[in-house]
């Protein structure tokens, strides 16, 4: 059985920074075959729900594995750490599972894939993955978001 890692808000875990989920109806129905392994890697790095809200602020989720850039909340906190363990948990669970694709929240500071919050708290997308997905993308990981389940 073919086993894809998934954001747990996307499966209505009611993890996100604002203590609410995300869910999709398409990702249980999509994926129907497939074993899923919810992940929080913003809670698995020890961050509680709710949260203030988190951007990568001077670059992304690479930059953020490379030491260049940070996480830092809207009131000015570095979670940069909090983000890192977390990313590198949730790479332990899909490697302990052997899975090769995720599903990933979209925009996210950990989850997000092609794009994520520009760090200016101001709605501004620019290119980039969040720390999780910069993570699995570095480790063969494929990854979509729900933007693209019907691709």
């Amino acid at each position: 059985m073919k086993k894809v890692i998934v954001s747990a808000c996307l499966i209505g875990v009611k993890c996100r920074y604002n203590g609410l989920d995300s869910k999709i109806e398409q990702v249980a129905s999509r994926f129907g075959e497939s074993e899923l392994i919810p992940i929080c890697p913003e809670q698995m790095g020890g961050l509680p729900t709710p949260r203030p809200p988190a951007e990568v602020v001077g670059g992304d989720g690479d930059d953020v594995l490379d030491g260049k850039a940070r996480v830092i909340t809207a009131d000015g906190e570095d979670k940069t750490e909090a983000f890192l363990r977390g990313a590198y948990r949730a790479l332990k669970i899909a490697q302990a599972h052997g899975a090769t694709h995720a599903i990933l929240k979209s925009k996210s500071p950990s989850c997000g894939c092609g794009q994520i919050y520009d760090g200016s708290f101001a709605g501004n997308l620019t290119d980039g993955d969040g720390v999780t997905a910069a993570l699995f993308r570095r480790h063969g990981i494929k990854i979509i978001t729900e933007k693209e389940l019907d691709a």
